[in-house]
């Protein structure tokens, strides 16, 4: 495995015309349902963020690249359980991934909209959450501002560690840049657990005697 992320990682270094539309695929595949157990993104994007730390990418591109990559994977899986319902997840292969349909199934059961919010943040689950939207009927329109916006928060946070690395840490500590990195990573990690807890109190109605 290691050795296919430094080719890929090579790869991307040496053609860089075609980083962008290649970190959309990347994403992309990361996001459809059961391709995504087979992409190391977490790595590559890594990988990806210390060649933009570095300057060998240009880090703007990549970022709105593979945003949209993220949006269009997790919004195919949405689309494909909605065409499909609630048969899809009884036929092969989802049919040999039961524990992963159930986990996800009871994590959208349970937090609705904020479940595609956080989901893209948790590996196991990830791809197979817009799926279970889509087999619920999940309407379209809070699907996608749930897509977009965890895409838009999920691209920089993961490419962030290896864009700080390259930069080097004692710079970046000095840096407003690093401020603003680290300061949006909070305020999102506050921000998912707010939004949590908000779900979980309106969901109990024990909770408002």
């Amino acid at each position: 495995m290691n050795d296919l992320i430094d080719q890929a990682g090579l790869f991307i270094e040496t053609n860089q015309a075609w980083a962008g539309p290649i970190i959309a695929l990347l994403t992309l595949g990361e996001s459809l349902i059961l391709v995504g157990l087979f992409i190391p993104a977490t790595a590559l994007l890594l990988l990806v963020g210390g060649l933009a730390g570095a300057g060998t990418l240009p880090l703007v591109p990549i970022l709105l690249w593979g945003i949209a990559g993220a949006i269009v994977g997790d919004a195919v899986s949405y689309y494909l359980g909605r065409w499909m319902g609630p048969s899809v997840v009884r036929r092969w292969p989802l049919n040999t991934q039961r524990s992963a349909v159930a986990r996800a199934r009871l994590f959208f059961h349970r937090y609705g909209f904020v479940s595609i919010l956080v989901g893209r943040f948790l590996g196991p689950i990830r791809s197979t959450i817009p799926l279970v939207a889509g087999v619920m009927s999940m309407p379209n329109a809070r699907f996608q501002a749930a897509n977009v916006l965890s895409a838009i928060l999920w691209m920089p946070l993961i490419m962030a560690p290896g864009y700080l690395a390259a930069k080097g840490v004692e710079h970046a500590q000095n840096s407003q840049q690093f401020g603003l990195i680290i300061g949006s990573a909070i305020s999102v990690v506050v921000g998912i657990w707010l939004l949590v807890a908000a779900t979980k109190k309106r969901r109990n109605p024990s909770d408002r005697r």
